[in-house]
């Protein structure tokens, strides 16, 4: 029983839970105040400066029931295209209605007369004897038939001349800036004097990479190292460019 102690006997008093103050909004008492002031407004029927409705015009029974359109005989939409009645068994046909047309000659000088028709077009893909209709094949030529067939549209006439202007545009653009960044020759003093200046540069650059520490341990050390070795080497880079042509044309724009 390691956990038993001595002290166990001792009766003590619990301490009393203390409870956290209970919370309350800043705005309890504005809130309080406002809805008084709401609430004593409103104790008699609806707001005190209401307009009251007349007690003449109270509502009525079946008052606010929609009112329907008033009745109207009801008429089909294809009543016109209606044929004749059939006559009733009580009604009598006309008789005596006579015609002199001969109808046997003037069929026979309307089929003499007429054009054959033409059969329509047809053809079978399948072994089975599916038959189609030629004219929704695309074997039948509809559009080299056309008047415009093999013309240029109108619509790439002038996409093809907006083109031809934008390009021109765009070649007098360049002529004017290859112009404006015409190349001239250096003479040889600018040259010398341009080497003469690379190489002071380098000299300084190498008299502060000499006074750098020669332990690297920091992260600004060997980033201020890196940054001064390509410096360097970008002048050295340069100088030997220079060295090696003699004749250097630069660009005005330069």
């Amino acid at each position: 029983m390691a956990d038993e102690t001595i002290y166990d006997l001792i009766p003590f008093k619990p301490s009393p839970e203390v409870k956290q103050p209970r919370y309350q909004s800043v705005f309890h008492d504005a809130v309080r105040e406002e809805s008084k002031h709401q609430k004593a407004s409103m104790k008699t029927m609806g707001l005190m400066k209401s307009n009251l409705n007349d007690t003449k015009n109270f509502l009525k029974k079946k008052e606010k029931e929609p009112k329907l359109p008033e009745k109207k005989p009801f008429v089909r939409g294809d009543d016109d295209k209606k044929k004749p009645p059939v006559p009733k068994r009580d009604e009598k046909p006309v008789f005596g209605i006579k015609s002199n047309k001969d109808f046997i000659h003037t069929n026979a000088v309307d089929n003499i007369m007429s054009v054959a028709k033409k059969p329509e077009g047809r053809y079978v893909d399948t072994k089975g004897g599916a038959i189609y209709t030629l004219e929704n094949s695309g074997l039948v030529p509809k559009y080299t038939t056309k008047d415009g067939y093999g013309t240029v549209p109108k619509y790439l006439s002038d996409r093809k001349r907006t083109i031809e202007e934008h390009q021109k545009a765009y070649d007098d653009y360049i002529t004017q800036q290859r112009e404006k960044n015409a190349l001239h020759k250096i003479s040889a003093t600018e040259r010398e004097e341009i080497l003469s200046g690379l190489k002071n540069n380098w000299t300084e650059l190498h008299l502060q990479y000499q006074g750098l520490s020669v332990i690297t341990d920091t992260a600004p050390k060997k980033a201020k190292k890196e940054r001064l070795e390509a410096q360097m080497n970008q002048i050295e880079r340069d100088i030997a460019t220079i060295e090696k042509h003699s004749v250097i044309y630069v660009s005005d724009a330069l």
